[in-house]
């Protein structure tokens, strides 16, 4: 198959899932040496999940077949340009490259509009629109320092 039969796929796979109901129109499949290893679509609705977005079910998918976190080696083809959330998890992730079809301009002329989190991520934490207080940070910071002393720690 070629990168425009994998993108045609998730789109077609958008379409499908948007049709049957699951979520917004987004598909999203991760490929590794040439073949799909797994398919994701927007599943916010019919879960009840704000985080069930294609890119991260296909994401979570993957994982699961190949039985890790790391997805050095796979690429990533979604209907639509990944959103900050999304793109965080394909990073995490370490997938090589990432195809996508409509832009993050399109998605937001249909009611899709993630413009409002693009500039909420650089500002200072007290300048953002949800209030966020530090709690017992030092508590915090000895889980970390315990984690940090930890030999057999997998580090990702």
């Amino acid at each position: 198959m070629t990168p425009a039969d994998f993108m045609g796929h998730a789109i077609d796979l958008s379409v499908r899932r948007m049709r049957e109901g699951a979520g917004g129109p987004f598909g999203a499949v991760i490929v590794k040496d040439g073949k799909i290893l797994a398919e994701g679509w927007n599943q916010v609705t019919s879960s009840n999940d704000p985080t069930a977005h294609a890119e991260v079910t296909a994401i979570r998918r993957a994982c699961q077949e190949l039985g890790t976190f790391d997805l050095s080696g796979c690429e990533i083809y979604t209907s639509c340009e990944p959103c900050p959330m999304c793109l965080a998890a394909i990073y995490w992730a370490r997938l090589d490259r990432i195809y996508y079809g409509n832009t993050r301009q399109d998605a937001a002329a249909i009611g899709f509009d993630d413009e409002f989190l693009y500039q909420e991520l650089p500002k200072p934490i007290d300048a953002r629109s949800i209030p966020t207080t530090q709690l017992d940070a030092a508590r915090a910071k000895a889980a970390f320092d315990e984690w940090d002393r930890k030999d057999d720690k997998i580090r990702y």
